[in-house]
C-alpha cells in the first residue's frame, strides 16, 4: 500500500508546523494545561534546543493521579519519559506504525539534523492512510469512468 510507504516528512507537511513543548522544570499542571489548550496528547520536553523527554496524558494519569501526587507541585522531569525513541522525516508511515505498536507509544518526536522538527501521533498516521486511500479511490473511479485527466 503506497500510503504506508509515504515518509513522515510528507505527513508533517500536512500538519500546522507548530511544535508546543515544555521545559523539564515546568509543573505537570502547566504541561497538562498546554496539552488541553492545544488539543494534543503529548509534549516534547525541551532543555533549550535539546529534546530530553516526552510527557503524555498517560504519564499524568499513571504517575500523578494514580500515585496521589499534586500536578502543581510535581515537575515534568519527575514523570516524563527520558530519552524518547525518535524518528526522522525519512521514516515511512509503516515503520512508525510498527514502532508505535511494538513499544505501545502514541506519539513520536521527529528529529532532523539533531533538531526537533515535529511530533506525529498515531492519529496523524491513521488520518494520513485514510486520506491517501480516499484519493486513490477517487483516481480509480475517475479512471474507470473515463474522466481521468
Amino acid at each position: 500500500m503506497a500510503e504506508l510507504e509515504s515518509n513522515i516528512g510528507a505527513v508533517l507537511k500536512n500538519k500546522s508546523g507548530k511544535i508546543w513543548s515544555v521545559s523539564p522544570s515546568a509543573s505537570v499542571y502547566e504541561a497538562i494545561e498546554l496539552m488541553a489548550e492545544k488539543q494534543v496528547g503529548a509534549l516534547p520536553v525541551m532543555d533549550g534546543e535539546k529534546l530530553v523527554g516526552i510527557i503524555s496524558e498517560r504519564d499524568y494519569a499513571r504517575k500523578v493521579i494514580l500515585k496521589g501526587r499534586s500536578s502543581k507541585e510535581t515537575a515534568v522531569v519527575e514523570i516524563m519519559t527520558s530519552g524518547p525513541i525518535t524518528i526522522t522525516p525519512q521514516h515511512t508511515v509503516a515503520e512508525c506504525m510498527r514502532i508505535m505498536t511494538e513499544k505501545r507509544f502514541r506519539h513520536l518526536p521527529v528529529i532532523d539534523n539533531g533538531k526537533l522538527v515535529g511530533m506525529v501521533s498515531i492519529g496523524d498516521l491513521v488520518n494520513w492512510v485514510i486520506t491517501e486511500q480516499q484519493q486513490t479511490i477517487r483516481h480509480l473511479e475517475a479512471y474507470i469512468s473515463g474522466n481521468a485527466s
